[in-house]
């Protein structure tokens, strides 16, 4: 049964070469509604920290887990997490470090990853950080419907490079409660009912989904930056998704 409810503090992480900029118009659409969101920029994702290249995965995960801290979550007010494309690494560490510090958790066209996972296994040890690629490069990665050329302008602009650190590393994790945690999937440049096809199928991108034991799938058809494509859609879905329960 879904119940709602107050919507606990949401913390806003956004996925690689992004800081809490990106979710600005998201913030003022949840904060427009009443909700308090905190937007993040991880370690090694700040232009002005000389050392970013070299800042670690676990670095990264110790930032949310110290944002929660201070959010003053606790077993009886736990906060929403909300994790964009590749902050779905850092992510997952602190459900596995925290998991009854979190109300829900909510995946913005991403989704948690599986133990040991590796964003970049075969990134060379010399490669220091991975920049924004070309826009036709990254659009075969990524869909990029719905981004105007001035939206594309700001994320070539303010697009910090992902440290090498980070991509290179594995996700530890080794506690199945997070699994139990309510989650909520917002769906955007893959449809719910294909990304239920690719979990089912044990595709190894979604095949943690498949593991979840309280799954929502949200559909907000657009591309993969949801946040300046969609952003009042997208600041509804995540406040409606942090106000339930269960």
């Amino acid at each position: 049964m879904t119940t709602a409810s107050s919507t606990p503090t949401i913390l806003l992480i956004a996925g690689h070469w992004l800081g809490a900029w990106a979710w600005d118009e998201v913030r003022a659409h949840l904060a427009a509604n009443g909700s308090d969101a905190i937007a993040l920029t991880l370690p090694g994702l700040d232009p002005d920290d000389p050392d970013r290249s070299s800042r670690t995965l676990d670095e990264q995960a110790a930032a949310i887990e110290a944002a929660v801290l201070r959010s003053g979550a606790t077993a009886e007010q736990p906060v929403a997490l909300v994790g964009h494309s590749g902050a779905n690494a850092p992510v997952s560490i602190v459900l596995d470090r925290h998991p009854a510090l979190v109300r829900r958790v909510v995946w913005v066209d991403s989704g948690p990853v599986a133990p040991g996972s590796v964003f970049a296994p075969d990134l060379p040890e010399t490669v220091e950080a991975l920049p924004l690629p070309p826009f036709d490069v990254l659009g075969q990665q990524a869909s990029l419907e719905g981004l105007s050329t001035a939206m594309l302008d700001r994320f070539r602009e303010r697009a910090v490079p992902e440290p090498g650190p980070v991509l290179r590393a594995p996700v530890p994790l080794s506690d199945d409660a997070r699994r139990g945690i309510p989650t909520t999937i917002v769906c955007c440049s893959i449809p719910s009912a294909q990304l239920q096809e690719l979990a089912r199928a044990g595709h190894p991108m979604f095949a943690e989904v498949d593991a979840l034991e309280n799954l929502e799938l949200v559909d907000l058809p657009t591309g993969h930056w949801p946040m300046w494509s969609r952003p009042a859609d997208l600041a509804m879905a995540i406040r409606d998704a942090a106000s339930r329960v269960s």
